[in-house]
């Protein structure tokens, strides 16, 4: 789908962190750039109003050799934890379904399999999921434990060679369109376990999968309640690494990372809308740019999006010399959700009422924003994370 070009796409970069990166890392970068604007912007808006996953959009994500992330063998992408970053900052400036479908995809269930999984497990279901010929999902979070992972419900019991699941998930992506999903329960000695289930789009005896419906934002996103009445799941569907909820934590971590890096993303990309608009829309027979009040908003907004790259980058600096812990990546998805809000309001006001059509993308990436604000923990769990770690007192519970 992506067709050759040598068009250079500019993307915001006020304090040069683009001098960083290797020659590996910058084209890492374009490929998905030029992928974004050729083929995301110019299609996704027909599949976000009619709340529709855009098949066609995300099968091409396997031609740019980003699928699995950071995770090695197997035909997935291997890459380091900056270019990982780098991939969900490009996707998500262009559209927050797709990055996030990338997220599920890569970051959580083909990183718990590549994490938590033995040799076997991996061998058999990585290279589908690589090669996109297979869709993964993680199903954590339930109807009525959302932030609280640790109080999941869905029980595992033992029946012969393998175990029934019984429980229900909610807001799990991609789940409708699964081949691997990954159902996080509880065995009858309290054990957390994560179970896969396969072929769920295909229909599973005891499973029952319903698409979300009225969604504000991340519309071509499929998230999905999940109910599960005695499904069946062999003892090899089991992961094998997986003895507590500190394990889910591993997975946790790396998605919380790529999180903030889409948050910055999501900024950017309505950040460099609003510049170019200020520059070009006219009133008072001179461009908005040039009165004060926009000009404000614009620096607001860039000053806010430097931070948050530079945020990134030393985060993710920490975790290849594994010094990211909880505290200072909770700090970091809360920092830039809670800033790619802010921005992407401010870009609105400054495209004026063009900003509320999905055709400007303003629209569409300020509900981005605020979807992203509330998953991979809400912004109010991660602060309390952020000040346990700071002041060695638990302020959850």
């Amino acid at each position: 789908m992506l067709v050759a070009t040598t068009q250079i796409y500019e993307s915001f970069d006020y304090f040069h962190v683009d001098q960083f990166l290797s020659k590996k890392q910058r084209e890492l970068r374009l490929r998905v750039r030029e992928y974004v604007e050729q083929v995301v912007k110019p299609n996704i808006n027909p599949y976000w109003d009619r709340a529709e996953f855009p098949f066609e959009i995300a099968m091409g994500l396997r031609d740019l050799g980003i699928v699995g992330g950071i995770i090695r063998g197997h035909g997935s992408a291997g890459l380091d934890a900056l270019e990982a970053g780098l991939v969900m900052y490009e996707l998500a400036r262009g559209d927050g379904s797709i990055a996030t479908f990338f997220g599920v995809q890569s970051g959580l269930a083909m990183t718990s399999i590549g994490l938590l999984g033995n040799d076997d497990q991996r061998a058999r279901w990585l290279p589908g999921l690589a090669r996109l010929e297979k869709i993964g999902a993680f199903g954590l979070t339930e109807p009525l434990v959302g932030s609280n992972a640790s109080a999941i419900t869905t029980t595992a019991t033992r029946d012969g060679n393998g175990y029934r699941l019984h429980g229900a998930k909610r807001w799990i992506g991609n789940a409708s369109l699964s081949d691997v999903l990954i159902i996080w329960a509880r065995d009858e000695d309290g054990k957390l376990g994560g179970f896969v289930v396969e072929g769920a789009k295909d229909g599973v005896e005891g499973l029952s999968i319903t698409d979300l419906q009225g969604k504000m934002g991340k519309r071509a996103l499929l998230n999905a309640d999940v109910v599960l009445d005695g499904v069946y799941v062999p003892a090899e569907n089991r992961l094998a690494k997986v003895s507590s909820v500190k394990d889910t934590y591993k997975v946790l971590m790396f998605g919380r990372n790529g999180i903030g890096w889409e948050c910055a993303g999501t900024a950017v990309g309505a950040f460099e809308v609003a510049l170019k608009y200020a520059k070009e829309r006219q009133q008072f027979g001179k461009p908005i740019a040039s009165f004060q009040l926009v000009q404000q908003k614009l620096v607001e907004m860039a000053t806010e999006i430097t931070t948050m790259q530079l945020m990134c980058f030393q985060a993710t600096s920490l975790m290849a010399t594994n010094q990211l812990d909880e505290g200072r990546v909770s700090m970091l998805k809360y920092h830039n959700a809670k800033k790619a809000r802010y921005v992407t309001q401010l870009a609105r006001e400054v495209l004026g009422g063009n900003g509320i059509l999905i055709e400007n993308q303003i629209a569409r990436l300020m509900t981005d924003a605020e979807i992203s604000y509330i998953y991979e923990g809400t912004n109010e769990i991660n602060l309390l994370l952020i000040g346990r770690d700071l002041t060695g007192i638990n302020a959850i519970q």
